[in-house]
């Protein structure tokens, strides 16, 4: 096996398990698959959390990760598939990270890991062993991985603004509050 066999067959393997995991979290937003709420559940915890509407911000957040998630486990329009998944995953970070870094503590770690996966996919590229390569790399072109992710990182930076204003606006909002909307979470999707 060549060097680059190898790396062909390490980027599918990064490929289809971060792909696969974005995607069944966006079924449970869309669907409400794999113990998830669904648009109408997950629209209520996203207006609680700062994200409003609540069911538009689930529908973009589902939409990302599942078609982000998928796109990505094909190896399909890798730079745009790979910055929408991080943009997610930021989005998720922010609310997150008033509980600190670590995962068992509520914080942002595994969001912070499949995002930074999503974002060195679609900078790294899907390898040989992809539908972008199969098609000539038609939606996978250098120049396309700055412009999504510049785009993403506007876009993303946008919302997260709005929500922290929001959650300033809010009357006594504090950290109390904060870990109380995280309980919220923990209790519709369960702990994940």
């Amino acid at each position: 096996m060549t060097a680059y066999d190898r790396r062909d067959l390490g980027l599918l393997l990064l490929r289809l398990g971060t792909g696969g995991v974005l995607a069944a979290h966006g079924a449970q937003k869309l669907l409400g698959w794999f113990g998830g709420g669904g648009i109408e559940g997950t629209g209520q915890f996203m207006e609680s959390v700062g994200y409003a509407p609540g069911r538009a911000s689930a529908t973009a957040a589902g939409l990302a990760e599942a078609g982000g998630g998928t796109l990505l486990a094909l190896g399909l329009a890798t730079p745009a598939a790979g910055a929408a998944a991080a943009g997610a995953m930021a989005g998720a970070s922010a609310v997150h990270a008033p509980n600190g870094f670590f995962n068992t503590g509520g914080g942002y770690e595994y969001a912070a890991t499949l995002g930074l996966t999503a974002a060195g996919l679609a900078v790294t590229g899907p390898g040989r062993l992809s539908l972008d390569h199969a098609l000539g790399h038609t939606v996978n072109r250098g120049w396309m991985v700055p412009a999504a992710l510049a785009v993403t990182g506007l876009a993303t930076a946008a919302v997260v603004g709005l929500r922290g204003r929001r959650l300033r606006e809010k009357e006594g909002q504090s950290d109390d509050t904060q870990e109380a909307l995280f309980e919220e979470q923990e209790a519709l999707y369960g702990e994940q």
